[in-house]
Parts: C-alpha cells; sequence; structure tokens
C-alpha cells in the first residue's frame, strides 16, 4: 500500500514572526546534498513528470500553494496539498511525482539526497513502470 508521508516542522515565531529550522538528521531524514526552488510557474502547467532511481526529496511550498500528484507505478496514486511553509512532502526514489495548481505567489523549496545526475532520471512513465516491476523485490 502507498504511504504517503507529510512531515510537520516545528514552529517557532512570536510578535517578529516564524522560523522554521532544518536540520538534517533531525527533521530531515537523509543528508541534503542539493536545493533548489521552483517560482513564477505559469498557471496551468504541470512540472516534475519523472521518478528517480536513488534520489531522495523533500518538498516544501515556503510561500503560496501548489498541488503533488504521486505515482507508486503499482496502480496506486495521491493527489497531496501543500499550502504551509512548516509541512515538508517526503518523495522516495522510486515515486513518480507531477506538481500543479501552483498559485501566482508559490515558491516551492526541493531538499534532495543527491547531486544532480541525469542518469538518476526516470522521465518516461512506461519505464517507470517498468522499473518499478523489475526492482519490486530490491
Amino acid at each position: 500500500m502507498m504511504k504517503v508521508i507529510k512531515y510537520a516542522f516545528q514552529r517557532h515565531g512570536d510578535d517578529r514572526g516564524m522560523l522554521v529550522a532544518l536540520e538534517e538528521g533531525k527533521e530531515i531524514p537523509f543528508e541534503v546534498k542539493r536545493v533548489y526552488y521552483m517560482y513564477d510557474t505559469v498557471t496551468g502547467v504541470r512540472r516534475g513528470f519523472h521518478a528517480h532511481k536513488c534520489l531522495q526529496q523533500i518538498l516544501i511550498c515556503v510561500h503560496g500553494f501548489c498541488k503533488i500528484h504521486l505515482d507508486n507505478g503499482r496502480g496506486e496514486t495521491a493527489e497531496v496539498d501543500l499550502n504551509t511553509p512548516f509541512e515538508g512532502l517526503y518523495i522516495s526514489n522510486d515515486m513518480w511525482r507531477e506538481m500543479y495548481d501552483f498559485s501566482s505567489d508559490a515558491v516551492l523549496m526541493v531538499l534532495a539526497s543527491e547531486l544532480y545526475d541525469e542518469a538518476d532520471y526516470i522521465r518516461n512513465y512506461d519505464d517507470f513502470v517498468k522499473y518499478v516491476e523489475e526492482n519490486r523485490h530490491e
């Protein structure tokens, strides 16, 4: 059964505002080797359309909101709303992902367990399903 994992990060704040601190090994379950973010995403655009062989990620919509479509390649899917800057969505390496319905002010930050490596991407959905089937016992 497909499991969606969302982290609620601890918030610290007072009348001056709010702060969220993230540390690998505490709030982040892997070593962070890369951080990137998306913004100014055009209305109606879907992003992602891939899975990874090794890379793990945590997605945090630090401003605005967006939705994430997850597919495990075994017929199970989930739609996840990201709409608070103190929640993160964990995405394992063997999960197809698509990001969509970005608000005009959305900033989606991604914490990644690996450096960019094109060879780690699976960009064709049929290839992804085949990969999942071939590696289901590993």
